[in-house]
């Protein structure tokens, strides 16, 4: 769903920075052979994802759905010298594809993949995290939440997707729809929270930045 007119959206990307082209190639090469391409964060977020990013100086990040690696490199822009970012997929046959164009970029060393569960990950990692970007299956966003809450550095932002769902969050209530019911309670979750301050941002299908007090 387009939340702006097509005209004012497309003026807002044309005059906004371009993806670099290492990120054109996985976004094409994405489209071409993975499943849900839709996925993907796409040339105007991954901007604005980099430049969060860059803002921040991060030295450590937590991305809590990988995918192909699109926002992954987007993020790693932005890391402070000597800075990481831990990336967590559930899908282990897109493990190759993002580590493609992870060794292409100059980014390699500085990202951890890791393949599971991250309701079993994010726990044994020992970390504090300055910058989070959650961005996997939406009946987790709460859990997801709860478990990176206490890992955040003062001043640390959590990065929430696809939190407008394609308009869904605004409309009736399908009893059988998990998900948006899953999102209304963690928008109001992170806006209620007194230990953040919360914005919604319509870009794209949403994104909350929330920012630990």
């Amino acid at each position: 769903m387009n939340f702006l007119p097509e005209k004012i959206e497309n003026y807002v990307v044309e005059h906004s920075q371009q993806e670099p082209e290492i990120l054109a190639e996985l976004s094409k090469e994405t489209w071409q052979k993975v499943l849900n391409p839709r996925m993907l964060s796409g040339a105007y977020q991954g901007r604005v994802l980099s430049m969060i990013s860059k803002l921040i100086q991060p030295k450590i990040i937590l991305e809590i759905g990988t995918f192909t690696g699109y926002a992954t490199l987007c993020f790693a822009e932005g890391l402070a010298k000597n800075g990481k970012i831990i990336t967590i997929d559930k899908n282990e046959e897109l493990e190759n594809l993002q580590n493609k164009y992870f060794l292409k970029s100059r980014f390699r060393d500085q990202i951890t993949q890791k393949v599971g569960n991250a309701l079993e990950i994010i726990p044994t990692i020992d970390e504090k995290f300055d910058l989070v970007f959650i961005d996997a299956d939406k009946v987790n966003y709460e859990n997801y939440f709860h478990l990176i809450i206490d890992k955040m550095n003062f001043g640390g932002i959590i990065l929430s997707d696809n939190v407008l769902w394609s308009g869904k969050i605004i409309e009736e209530l399908d009893p059988k729809d998990a998900d948006t019911k899953a999102l209304l309670s963690y928008n109001k979750l992170i806006n209620s929270d007194q230990r953040l301050e919360t914005i919604l941002l319509p870009i794209r299908d949403g994104l909350t930045i929330s920012r630990v007090k």
